[in-house]
């Protein structure tokens, strides 16, 4: 008697790469016959309880091709993507029947709505023998390596950042599959694919950077930053800037998605440093990379957290009126404060803001205008093409006093950020202009 063929599913989430990616890697080491997959979640596309779209035209453009890309590369290693759209509980689970799945491979969640999606999905697939497996596909640490439990994740990211960096190994990239056994998978739905076209987005000629989803431009852009421009050795002077493509790295929206990896920066920036001599601003990238695992961290160990009112909210939800009328001009960039203005309407038209402009307008939104901060957090949530949760709501409850490291007021003085890092007026001019 034949031994019964290994069948696994790969859930493509917030990892759209084959390089490191430990789901699709491990599956492809464990069984005979492996389908990868995606799930257009119907939540994608809803209203969030703060009246804000779930995600914005600029995010499901970039997912759009990011997901284009990701089933070019399956094509060229025997493989495709199964693309879902519906309630992933519901269609993953028709999608284990189709092929009598024996076990599902997919990136490990640490937020609420997604573990309770992930809940949804194991739960469902209890009466049908399929096990469910989880990976870390989005940090440079695994959780497993660090020199304490969770439980006793500092509270302060200058103790993380203390206890990790040169003492936390950081384990090598997983090399991509060179062939993935799967069955025959139709091309991909170009009919679901294109309901996240968006008419409305116009590429505005401001934009520091045209962002265009997929790894093969999450590593053009790797390769112009590092080697064409070599703008990697001065990061750490210019990355407070707020005009131009040079002067920060622009790799949070490939990160986000995932086709890159956060451990393949950090093989390319020690590769870098090799060649061209490492430096504070080499450093100061890896650092970057170790907020990120450590906000990210932060949700796992105490998600709700990163959610709640602040307590000292002076709540202009009493008055319904007020209360929308300033956080539409704070959304239209028609506050009549020039340089959170110029930040709004950026982050608008393009889906983007320097990292500058962020720090600025939420402390504005937190402190000037007394609103409750997770309003903002979720016009972020909706507007921004690298959209990260653990990111976004982890900076934002920072700037209001809710998370790690609470204190009542972290105010900026809008004026002064402006003299300093807009001194000649030149990125409010050019998003100011009529």
């Amino acid at each position: 008697m034949m031994p019964e063929k290994k069948i696994a599913l790969v859930w493509f989430k917030t990892n759209l790469r084959l390089r490191d990616n430990e789901c699709l890697f491990n599956a492809v080491e464990e069984n005979d016959i492996v389908i990868p997959f995606y799930c257009l979640d119907d939540h994608l596309f809803q209203i969030t309880a703060f009246k804000f779209k779930k995600t914005g035209d600029f995010r499901l453009k970039f997912l759009k091709e990011s997901l284009q890309q990701l089933e070019q590369d399956l094509r060229k290693v025997g493989s495709g993507l199964v693309l879902l759209k519906g309630t992933p509980e519901k269609e993953i689970f028709k999608l284990v029947k189709e092929y009598g799945a024996q076990r599902i491979y997919a990136e490990k969640e640490v937020a609420p709505e997604e573990l309770c999606t992930q809940k949804k999905v194991t739960d469902k697939l209890l009466g049908l023998n399929c096990s469910f497996s989880t990976f870390d596909c989005r940090n440079l640490f695994r959780a497993e390596d660090l020199p304490f439990s969770l439980e006793l994740l500092p509270d302060v990211f200058t103790a993380f950042r203390k206890s990790t960096e040169n003492k936390v190994s950081i384990r090598p990239v997983l090399p991509k599959p060179l062939a993935i056994p799967s069955p025959p998978i139709a091309a991909l739905n170009l009919a679901i694919l294109n309901e996240l076209d968006s008419t409305d987005i116009i590429a505005d000629p401001r934009a520091a950077i045209q962002f265009k989803g997929g790894t093969e431009q999450a590593h053009q852009r790797l390769h112009y930053y590092l080697y064409e421009t070599r703008a990697l050795s001065i990061y750490k002077q210019t990355r407070n800037g707020m005009v131009g493509e040079r002067y920060s790295s622009k790799f949070s929206a490939w990160l986000a998605l995932g086709c890159i990896s956060a451990r393949e920066l950090y093989e390319a920036i020690k590769k870098y440093e090799v060649a061209y001599r490492a430096n504070e601003s080499t450093y100061w990238l890896v650092f970057e990379l170790l907020w990120r695992d450590y906000f990210g961290f932060c949700m796992q160990k105490n998600a709700k957290r990163y959610f709640q009112r602040s307590a000292n909210l002076q709540s202009m939800l009493a008055n319904t009126d007020q209360f929308n009328m300033k956080l539409n001009h704070w959304i239209n960039g028609t506050t009549g404060v020039p340089f959170i203005d110029a930040n709004m309407i950026e982050l608008k038209l393009t889906g983007f803001m320097s990292n500058r402009g962020r720090q600025n307008v939420a402390s504005y939104f937190c402190n000037d205008l007394c609103l409750d901060w997770r309003y903002g957090a979720a016009y972020f949530e909706q507007q921004l093409i690298d959209y990260d949760v653990c990111n976004n709501w982890g900076n934002w409850a920072y700037l209001a006093g809710v998370g790690n490291d609470p204190r009542t007021t972290r105010y900026f003085n809008i004026d002064k950020q402006s003299a300093t890092y807009d001194p000649d007026q030149v990125f409010q001019q050019l998003w100011l202009e009529s």
